[in-house]
Order: structure tokens, then C-alpha cells, then sequence
């Protein structure tokens, strides 16, 4: 049985009017400046204190300060303007009908991971196997969450059938570190940088058609 594995901000969901809403609301907080949002989304996809140091540099030595803002800020207000991204649902219940193992491999925080699975209730698709910032003790691109969320599903092993899907450059490397497929989706905000991929996809049910050739 083949797995899937996917991204949550710029993937699942469009996250970004939070994110950079919560950003600027730190900011504001020790008297800075709002950012424009498209300078706070070039720092999504690494983690929390990432976004948080690069969107923040004024302050990137107090990190534990500004990660206690965002975190208070950010769970009060992570669901107001969230929304999925077209036919996420339809993809995955087509996925799962056809025997698809699913997972999710994400830098956001584990609270909000979850908060947001629940609130769409796509949890159900995932089960157990759901690697969230915080939840490993490293992050992408680095393959290890990658192997801590297949070891979730059953124990499955990781093989080159498999795929990682996300909207950015840490993605697409770490399916080349895990030795799985890459399906960069393009309607995301992150950036590619010159990682590799397999395949680009512009709508999530694209995938279905590459998915079909591994079944």
C-alpha cells in the first residue's frame, strides 16, 4: 500500500490573511511597524521561530518573547479568515477510496495542526499520522518527520511509490531526502527556490492523475 503525505499551509489550507495578520499584530505589540504579506509569507515553511526571527529581526534574539505573542494571538484568531483550497476534500475522500495511506508533514505549530484538521474535518483522513512542528526533532527538509509520520501508518515503510506534497522548497527537498515523489503545488505561497520535483500541479485534483500510475 503507497502513502501521501501533505503540507498544510499553501497546500490544504490558505492560511496566509492569519499568518501575516498574526505576525503584524506581534509586531505591533513591541511597537513596530506592520509588514506588507507578502514579506511575511517568504518566511512560511520552516517553522514558527523562523517566521517569527526572519519577520521579526528587530527582536530575533528574544525569540521565546515573540513566539509567546504570536501563539496567544495566533490561537484566538487561526480559524477567522482560513479557508481549503478547491476540491482538498473531494482529493482526499478519492484518495482514501482508492486505498491511499494519508499523512500529514507540516512545520506548523502542533496546536494549530490540529485545531485546523479538526475545524475542516479532514482529521479523520489522517488518523494518527500527523507530524506537526514540535512533534520531531527535526523539520524539513530534513527526511525524519517523513519517516516518523510513514512509521504512523501501520508502520508503513517509506518507498519511491510514495509522495510528498507542498506548495515549497522545503517539501520538494525533503521527498528528495526521503527518496519519494515531489507534486510542488503551484497555488500555494511558498517558494521553489531550485529544489527538484516530479510533477506541478495547479489545482489539488491534479493529483489524482499522477496517483493513478502508482496504483
Amino acid at each position: 500500500m503507497n502513502a501521501v503525505f501533505f503540507d498544510m499551509d499553501g497546500t490544504l489550507i490558505d492560511s496566509a490573511r492569519d499568518l501575516a495578520a498574526t505576525v503584524n499584530h506581534t509586531r505591533r505589540d513591541l511597537g513596530l511597524a506592520d509588514l506588507p504579506i507578502e514579506a511575511v509569507l517568504t518566511n512560511v515553511g520552516q517553522g514558527a521561530r523562523y517566521l517569527l526571527a526572519h519577520s521579526i529581526p528587530e527582536k530575533a534574539d528574544d525569540v521565546d518573547r515573540l513566539w509567546e505573542i504570536f501563539r496567544s494571538h495566533y490561537a484566538e484568531h487561526m480559524l477567522e479568515t482560513v479557508t481549503l483550497y478547491p476540491t482538498v476534500r473531494t482529493t482526499l475522500e478519492a484518495l482514501r477510496d482508492r486505498g491511499w495511506l494519508l499523512g500529514v508533514n507540516t512545520a506548523k505549530p502542533s496546536f494549530a495542526t490540529h485545531a485546523i484538521l479538526e475545524h475542516f474535518g479532514l482529521a479523520r483522513f489522517f488518523g494518527n499520522a500527523v507530524i506537526a512542528g514540535g512533534d520531531c526533532a527535526e523539520m524539513k527538509p530534513s527526511a525524519l518527520p517523513l519517516r516518523e509520520c510513514a512509521a504512523r501508518m501501520r508502520g508503513h515503510r517509506l518507498s519511491s511509490r510514495d509522495w510528498m506534497v507542498g506548495d515549497s522548497w522545503t517539501d520538494m527537498q525533503c521527498a528528495t531526502n526521503a527518496g519519494v515523489k515531489g507534486a510542488f503545488c503551484t497555488f500555494g505561497f511558498g517558494l521553489l527556490k531550485d529544489s527538484r520535483y516530479t510533477v506541478k500541479i495547479n489545482r489539488m485534483e491534479e493529483l489524482l492523475r499522477y496517483l493513478k500510475a502508482e496504483e
